[in-house]
């Protein structure tokens, strides 16, 4: 059974950084791409940052400069290093993986809360 499982949230200051981990109980060269979501109470879950199994990655528009995704192969482990946090950062952030590139991800970490405090 795939187990996605995340930690490195917490409470920082604006302007502060904070580096996410999600940990796969599998080999991650089994998914095709892996990402990192958030959720804000109120909103939808939106995607903040993918990387594909070839080390492609994608980043949405209001954290692009300041987040980095990266992975560790040898680890099983994806890195979500952020940056010049803001207080709209502030969300439960979630770990996905998928093994098929063009469906949904279908694989979610139990997330882990981050608060970036004014």
């Amino acid at each position: 059974q795939v187990q996605l499982v995340e930690s490195g949230g917490g409470l920082v200051q604006a302007g502060g950084s904070l580096s996410l981990s999600c940990a796969a109980s599998i080999n991650i060269f089994t998914f095709k791409s892996m990402g990192w979501y958030r959720q804000a109470p109120g909103n939808q879950r939106d995607l903040v940052a993918d990387i594909t199994s070839g080390g492609s990655t994608n980043y949405a528009d209001s954290v692009n400069g300041r987040f980095t995704i990266s992975r560790d192969n040898f680890k099983n482990t994806v890195y979500l290093q952020m940056n010049s946090l803001k207080p709209e950062d502030t969300a439960v952030y979630y770990c996905a993986a998928k093994t098929t590139g063009w469906l949904p991800y279908n694989y979610w970490g139990q997330g882990t809360q981050v608060t970036v405090s004014s």
